[in-house]
């Protein structure tokens, strides 16, 4: 069994909107989200802080303003009442017993500028090898104290390299940063794909789509825009394929990952006879 990845952001390609937008927000008193992230774009522009670090700060001075502290469960609350996508729930086992079926061993993977906290509390948390997102470092009390990891829209790559390596353990540099042959890496990223829906997403689209893999963006079908954003990314070549987010049984996500799986699988076996006339 040959291992294959595939690679999702969280919001708005897994689930319906930015997971805050759920519960977490609202329960600060804000009626629209917007307002929220209009207040963070400024403290980001004001301070020339990176956005997603001004999202952590602001976060959790708002708590701090209606005395209470902001806590590991308070996030856990917030994956309970996240929308997902149809046919996300079922999505899994069949992708991998479909790559199964062709010799491939599916690991799924989500890189998200969200919050760890908050998908580790959604019902599908336990079929992803691995979660790369956002997350705070907590005292003995439970009360966050400061950003344990920060990943923003240039850095979700770092996490692709580490999964083609299979340095997985966010501490480990050494084993990142260590040479090793492109042929000797245990997920090629031939055997790729990176599902996501945005221009942030492009870096990570472009970084697996140029090295061989595929990258497929998603979007609402109920958002003229969002279709609209994901019509440009693959005008613009950011990347491979477009597909609404519905992963129900039968539908255009499943038969076009259906295809590229069948694809990969078919490389695999030729790069394998090639070996044998080596």
């Amino acid at each position: 069994m040959k291992k294959t990845a595939i690679l999702y952001d969280f919001d708005k390609t897994l689930c319906t909107k930015d997971m805050q937008e759920y519960s977490l927000i609202p329960s600060l008193g804000y009626e629209e989200p917007g307002a929220f992230w209009k207040e963070v774009g400024q403290l980001s522009t004001e301070n020339r802080m990176d956005g997603i670090s001004a999202y952590l700060y602001w976060l959790a001075k708002k708590y701090e303003e209606q005395g209470r502290p902001l806590r590991k469960n308070d996030f856990a609350d917030v994956g309970r009442t996240i929308e997902l996508y149809p046919g996300v729930d079922t999505w899994f086992q069949r992708i991998n017993e479909y790559g199964r079926s062709l010799g491939l061993e599916i690991e799924h993977y989500v890189i998200s500028s969200g919050m760890t906290e908050i998908i580790e509390a959604v019902p599908i948390a336990d079929e992803f090898r691995k979660i790369y997102a956002c997350r705070y470092f907590y005292d003995e009390s439970g009360c966050a104290r400061w950003p344990a990891q920060i990943i923003n829209y240039t850095t979700k790559t770092q996490y692709i390299f580490r999964i083609n390596k299979q340095v997985l353990d966010e501490s480990d540099d050494d084993g990142l940063n260590a040479y090793v042959e492109m042929s000797e890496r245990p997920v090629p990223f031939e055997r790729m794909i990176y599902i996501a829906d945005g221009l942030t997403d492009v870096p990570c689209m472009r970084l697996v789509k140029e090295y061989g893999g595929k990258s497929i963006a998603v979007y609402n079908p109920s958002s003229a825009k969002a279709g609209m954003i994901a019509d440009r990314l693959i005008r613009e070549k950011r990347a491979d394929f477009m597909s609404a987010a519905d992963y129900r049984e039968g539908k255009d996500m499943e038969v076009l990952v259906r295809l590229i799986l069948d694809h990969m699988a078919a490389d695999t076996r030729l790069q394998q006879l090639e070996g044998k006339y080596r």
